[in-house]
C-alpha cells in the first residue's frame, strides 16, 4: 500500500517537478528531443523575469486574496449564524438557493459583472474583483459555517443570554472563537480562489492598471512568443504563497471540514 502511495503520489506531483524543471530550463533547450529531465544547463532568466516584472502584479492577488476573505467573512459568518441558530423563515430555500449557486458556470456570472460594472464604473478595478471573487466564496462559505455552527450546543449560547449578552455578543465573543477551524478553512478556500483566478480577471480587469497574477503570466504568452521559463518561473514563485498556506493550515483545513458532517 505504502509503494502504490508513493506511485500515485509521485504521478500527481510530476507536473509540479516538471514546472520547477522548465523554469530553469534555457529556452533554446526547451524544444529537445527527449527533452531534458534534469536543468543540467540551467538559467535563472525566468526567475529574474519574475523578480524585474512580476512583483506588482504578486501584490495585487495579494490584496485581492485579503479583500476576499475580508468580504466573505463579514457576510458568510453572521449569514451562517442566522441559518443555523436563529432559524429565520424561509431558511431552508436560502440554503438550497446559495448550494444552486455554487453550480452556475464562472464565465456566466462574468459576463453578467461585465455588465453591472461598465454601468456602475469599477470594471477594471481592484475592488471589482474582489466583489466578484467573494461571490464564489461566499455560498461555499455560508454552507461550511452552518454545518458548523448547527453543531454548537444550545446551552452554550443560552448561558451567554443568561449572563447577560444579546445575539451580537453571543455571536462576536461565543460563536466566532469557537468556530475557529470553519473561519480557518474558508477564509483559506476564499483566498486561494481569488488567488488563482483568471476569468474574472480577464473579463473584469483585462485593461487594468493593477492586475493580478494570473494576468501577468498571461501577458507571458502570445501568437510568436512563449517565454516558458519565464512563465514556469512565475508560476512557481505565485505557488510559493498559497502552498505555505495549506501547510500551515493543514489541521485546521481538516477539522473545519469535518466538523458538523
Amino acid at each position: 500500500k505504502t509503494a502504490v502511495g508513493l506511485v500515485l503520489t509521485a504521478i500527481m506531483l510530476f507536473p509540479v517537478y516538471w514546472m520547477i524543471n522548465v523554469s530553469l530550463t534555457r529556452e533554446q533547450d526547451m524544444r529537445k528531443t527527449p527533452p531534458n529531465w534534469l536543468p543540467l544547463n540551467g538559467t535563472l532568466e525566468g526567475y529574474h523575469a519574475v523578480l524585474t516584472q512580476q512583483l506588482p502584479y504578486l501584490g495585487t492577488s495579494l490584496i485581492i486574496g485579503i479583500g476576499t476573505v475580508a468580504l466573505t467573512l463579514t457576510i458568510a459568518a453572521p449569514a451562517a449564524y442566522s441559518l443555523a441558530k436563529l432559524h429565520p423563515r424561509g431558511g431552508t430555500t436560502l440554503g438550497f438557493i446559495l448550494l444552486v449557486a455554487q453550480m452556475i458556470p464562472g464565465i456566466i456570472m462574468a459576463m453578467g459583472f461585465y455588465a453591472i460594472y461598465l454601468t456602475t464604473g469599477i470594471l477594471n478595478t481592484i475592488p471589482g474583483l474582489i466583489i466578484a471573487d467573494s461571490t464564489l466564496a461566499i455560498p461555499f462559505a455560508v454552507l461550511i459555517l452552518t454545518a458548523f455552527m448547527t453543531g454548537i450546543p444550545d446551552e452554550l449560547l443560552h448561558a451567554a443570554r443568561v449572563d447577560g449578552a444579546g445575539t451580537i455578543r453571543t455571536f462576536t465573543s461565543i460563536v466566532l472563537p469557537v468556530s475557529r477551524n470553519s473561519l480557518i478553512t474558508v477564509s483559506l478556500f476564499a483566498f486561494l480562489w481569488a488567488w488563482s483566478d483568471f476569468i474574472f480577471a480577464s473579463t473584469l480587469d483585462q485593461g487594468g492598471d493593477h492586475q493580478p497574477i494570473t494576468l501577468g503570466i498571461y501577458h507571458y504568452i502570445g501568437n510568436n512568443n512563449q517565454q516558458w521559463n519565464a512563465i514556469m518561473a512565475t508560476a512557481v514563485v505565485a505557488s510559493i504563497p498559497a502552498a505555505a498556506l495549506l501547510i500551515i493550515a493543514q489541521r485546521y483545513v481538516a477539522a473545519g471540514m469535518t466538523a458538523g458532517a
